[in-house]
């Protein structure tokens, strides 16, 4: 074991020489750091890209730029970051803040302006360096809950010039933690064939053992032969009861290092393999997120380091060794997880033969299957693996298999139609149906002629779905031929029962108006401010239209001094 501890007293007085400038960013909001998500943590199909900042449950907080430099990039969208801004700083790092309820006055007017010029609510701009310079500690924002946003909180970034996202508790952003990290289950996966873990061929869950100080064990286990680990693992801070995301994961064989994964910093365009990295099985089917503690094919993470063998370990016969993986947090709070292991043949046992599905991919060549009306084309590359796929076609709903395997690209689904009346094909959409009921949820869906198709990055179940229903609007706030010069804000809700909202438009007198569409709430609102309606008699106009074409138009008068 001596080599093991001078491993981690080496790791440890590494780790703690930062490369990154230390007290040049300052903490984006003037109240004490409270993290509802974490750097890196493990997110749906993304890892999480920078930290989010609580705002005590509200909105409108005072935002500040973590360092001088100047506005580079502005985008406005109803989904994902919503309000987003992005600074550019002289030492070459950007800083993002997201989910924004507005922008500083100056930016707030720049944003709008190019709104009004667009007629667009959702737009991105890039203005250049001497358009929007800032300050050190001046207000750029207010914080918010825009976009794909699950309640108020500030998103902040800082990003290198390679517009790689890094933790930004490495350039001196303190986070109160002195809690240890947590570990809620244990898995072992034998690698092949000639593997064995408790007589099992396949994953087995390991009976956790939670010791009085903070570490973990499991029971002794049998096993032979190469063998990989996974855990559901998290952390938390002191002021919070968030399950956030580790800083780093080693694993030691016999006292030998065999894997790294080390949260610091990682590529937009290598986030997605994180299905690859988890259980993506487990997750689908039980919501949690086992990260495995070895590599597989396709597994490209720039975050894995020091990994021997793929991480999986060789057991031999007659043998006792032990496994051990250490956790640890930004602050350094660390928890160990030991598996003694004792190398013993596997009892003759029986297996089931495997039901396979009917269809087999090979994952490094394009994929095509069809069957009745129905097409699916797989790219390239499309899978990690090759595999046994479950594909049928029965009255319009296509059997893809189950969600259950990670993919690394979209593919496409065609329906022919020419079997559907000319006045029903305009309706028509695809749909993944989900839930227990089977609910159709609209897929962005092309016609060409007679066909119909869709891209997605999941399988499942899919059918066609028609939706003739036109979306609702109804005012919230106002009513038909009343006075409004009391408000501030016009609000309308918005809805469609099917296809989904596409787009919409809102002219007062003719002239378009800026709408902030909050899908959350469905609702459209219009702040008179921006003065377009200046007389005193006003017609309001808005058309919706759903995803399929169905268009409702609604029409108001209002009176205003």
């Amino acid at each position: 074991m001596k080599y093991l501890f001078a491993l981690v007293f080496i790791g440890q007085f590494c780790y703690s020489q930062s490369p990154y400038p230390q007290d040049y960013f300052r903490n984006p909001l003037d109240v004490t750091l409270v993290l509802s998500g974490s750097f890196a943590e493990l997110r749906s199909n993304h890892f999480h890209s920078g930290l989010d900042i609580k705002t005590q449950q509200r909105t409108g907080l005072n935002v500040y730029t973590a360092a001088e430099g100047y506005v580079s990039r502005i985008k406005v969208s109803h989904y994902g970051y919503g309000k987003a801004l992005y600074i550019t700083h002289p030492n070459g790092y950007v800083s993002v803040y997201a989910h924004l309820k507005k922008f500083a006055p100056e930016i707030e007017k720049y944003v709008k302006a190019c709104q009004y010029e667009k007629e667009s609510y959702e737009v991105e701009m890039f203005p250049s360096p001497n358009e929007l310079p800032v300050a050190a500690d001046e207000v750029v924002a207010f914080s918010g809950n825009s976009g794909s946003s699950g309640g108020p909180h500030l998103h902040f970034e800082i990003r290198d010039n390679e517009e790689r996202p890094i933790n930004p508790m490495l350039f001196g952003i303190d986070i109160k933690d002195t809690k240890r990290p947590f570990i809620s289950a244990v898995y072992a996966y034998p690698k092949n064939r000639n593997s064995h873990v408790e007589d099992s061929k396949t994953r087995k869950e390991l009976r956790l053992i939670p010791l009085k100080n903070g570490d973990y064990n499991t029971e002794p286990i049998e096993a032979l032969g190469e063998i990989g680990f996974g855990i559901v693992s998290y952390d938390q801070q002191d002021l919070a009861h968030n399950k956030n995301g580790l800083n780093n994961i080693q694993t030691f064989y016999n006292g030998n290092k065999s894997f790294e994964m080390d949260f610091k910093r990682f590529s937009f365009n290598e986030t997605r393999h994180l299905n690859r990295y988890i259980d993506f099985e487990i997750f689908k089917e039980k919501k949690s997120r086992v990260q495995k503690l070895f590599v597989q094919s396709g597994n490209t993470l720039s975050m894995l380091k020091d990994v021997d063998n793929h991480g999986y370990i060789k057991v031999e016969d007659s043998t006792n060794s032990v496994y051990k993986v250490r956790l640890r947090d930004f602050k350094g709070n660390e928890t160990w997880l030991s598996i003694p292991i004792k190398g013993k043949p596997a009892k003759e046992v029986l297996e089931a033969p495997e039901l396979k599905p009917n269809t087999y991919i090979l994952a490094n060549q394009v994929n095509e299957l069809e069957q009745n009306n129905v097409k699916v084309y797989f790219p390239k590359n499309t899978f990690y693996d090759d595999f046994h796929i479950a594909f049928d076609v029965s009255n319009d709903t296509l059997k893809l298999h189950r969600d259950v395997v990670p993919l690394t690209k979209s593919y496409t689904i065609t329906y022919d139609i020419k079997n559907y009346a000319d006045d029903e094909k305009d309706k028509l959409f695809i749909a993944s149906l989900y839930g227990y009921y089977q609910r159709p949820n609209y897929i962005s869906t092309k016609r060409i002629g007679n066909l119909l198709s869709a891209r997605t990055k999941s399988l499942g179940t899919f059918a066609l779905a028609r939706d003739t229903v036109s979306p609702t609007i109804q005012p919230v706030n106002f009513q038909d031929g009343k006075w409004l010069s009391k408000l501030s804000h016009l609000k309308v809700k918005i809805d469609d029962d099917l296809s989904g909202i596409s787009n919409y438009r809102a002219t007062i007198n003719g002239q378009w108006i800026l709408m902030e569409y909050d899908y959350k709430k469905d609702t459209l609102t219009y702040d008179f401010q921006d003065n377009i309606s200046t007389t005193t008699e006003n017609n309001l106009k808005i058309i919706v239209t759903d995803n399929v074409g169905n268009s409702t138009t609604f029409e108001t008068t209002f009176y205003r001094k």
